[in-house]
């Protein structure tokens, strides 16, 4: 701190000075989950009124393809008379992930002229090993879509596949897992109750937005959305008539309700709404989760050993699920991977 390289602010006079300006911020959905650039659209104008002298502009906040072009760029000519020059490098980042970080995860980047892309790789190559150059600001904000859209895609198909299975009378997991065996062509997903986070759930609706402004349709992605919406409210209906036809006062426990392992991150977590399907279903609800804690006055409680049904959506390495196993509580495990916690995949 004391070599004044790194001073966090909010205040421009700090910053007055900068060759180079990140826009990093969350663009989520709107309430019918369309894309909502209201925090980009205000951290550009704010840069563009108040900036006084000429600086990179790198947009790392993940859009549709276009939006640095279409959106960010028009709002500096319209409120500035400097000259500045735009790039787009979209962020990747997997929050808990230990071995792949920001520097030595691969940057794509891409100016709006050659002038503006040799400068943010020159940026970035500072702090970031391996460097993709794209040929267009649209190709480097298409590919942080399509990689969320590939996974929502893929979570889609297995989830869709479990209901199949169920049909049919067979273990998608089982399934899933002998495929597996194929040493090539193939790559394993895992049924679950939906996808969360700020990625996978909103990435793919940006890039079925602007395909539709263009008069065009997306149709795989608006499926993907579908099915993985509705695994909340399938789940639980499965779920209802494993005990029985009702969960009317049943109390059921929720193990881990962040949308990820190892993170306190509950943006879209299809746990929050598969709690509401259960409640729906008449069933009392509780829940632990100890990187949480808190969510909405609600509070982490201790796992239960005598609940009607231990339910494990967030196996957080924390959760020690041994209480469940020495009591021999019904539990459904619901996780999406390939790891055994003592019970099987129930789906």
């Amino acid at each position: 701190m004391g070599s004044n390289l790194y001073i966090p602010t909010s205040d421009f006079k700090y910053s007055k000075d900068s060759e180079v300006i990140i826009l990093a911020v969350p663009t989520p959905l709107d309430n019918l989950r369309q894309p909502d650039l209201t925090l980009l659209i205000a951290a550009t104008r704010l840069i563009a009124v108040n900036y006084e002298s000429s600086a990179l502009i790198i947009n790392e906040s993940t859009s549709y393809p276009g939006t640095l072009r279409n959106v960010i760029k028009p709002i500096f000519d319209e409120n500035s008379r400097i000259k500045f020059e735009f790039a787009s490098a979209p962020e990747r980042v997997d929050p808990g992930n230990t071995n792949w970080k920001i520097e030595n995860t691969p940057r794509v980047i891409a100016g709006l002229d050659s002038n503006s892309t040799n400068k943010a790789v020159k940026f970035y190559s500072t702090f970031c090993k391996e460097i993709f150059t794209a040929s267009s600001p649209e190709v480097a904000e298409a590919s942080k879509i399509f990689e969320n859209t590939f996974r929502q895609i893929n979570i889609a198909l297995v989830n869709e596949f479990a209901q199949i299975a169920d049909t049919l009378g067979f273990s998608a997991h089982e399934s899933i897992l002998a495929a597996s065996t194929k040493p090539f062509g193939f790559m394993p997903f895992f049924p679950s109750i939906g996808v969360g986070g700020h990625c996978i759930p909103i990435d793919p609706s940006y890039l079925s937005f602007i395909t539709k402004q263009k008069g065009s349709q997306a149709k795989f992605i608006d499926l993907a959305n579908q099915v993985n919406l509705n695994m909340p409210r399938y789940v639980a209906n499965k779920i209802e008539k494993n005990l029985g036809g009702s969960l009317n006062g049943k109390h059921i426990q929720i193990a881990g309700v962040a949308y990820k392992v190892g993170v306190q991150d509950l943006r879209e977590s299809p746990a929050l709404k598969f709690m509401s399907e259960l409640k729906k279903l008449g069933a009392r609800v509780s829940w632990h989760d100890p990187v949480v804690k808190e969510y909405l006055g609600e509070t982490s409680v201790d796992l239960d050993p005598l609940v009607d049904l231990g339910i494990i959506i967030t196996p957080h390495p924390q959760i020690d699920f041994s209480i469940w196993l020495k009591k021999q509580t019904k539990v459904l495990d619901l996780s999406p991977s390939d790891q055994k916690y003592g019970w099987p995949k129930f789906l």
